[in-house]
């Protein structure tokens, strides 16, 4: 996994999987992820990230990517 910043935009944007991105998703209004043309999970990008403490982000990235979420953004592709 890659993890990259954008200071101007201030999003941080998690790499999963390299590929070509077929849809971005919005999860939720500041979460967004691109997935791939058979549903692959690629990156997911957090917008408004400086707002977000980093003992949170830590958590809900060690905790990964709830299953449930994953087959919802699947039968959306």
């Amino acid at each position: 996994m890659k993890i990259d910043y954008d200071k101007v935009a201030d999003a941080i944007y998690f790499t999963i999987k390299d590929g070509k991105v077929s849809k971005t998703l919005k999860v939720k209004d500041r979460l967004f992820v691109d997935v791939s043309s058979k549903g692959d999970v690629l990156g997911i990008e957090l917008l408004d990230a400086s707002s977000i403490q980093s003992k949170e982000l830590e958590k809900n990235i060690r905790n990964g990517i709830p299953v449930n979420l994953i087959s919802d953004i699947r039968t959306k592709v």
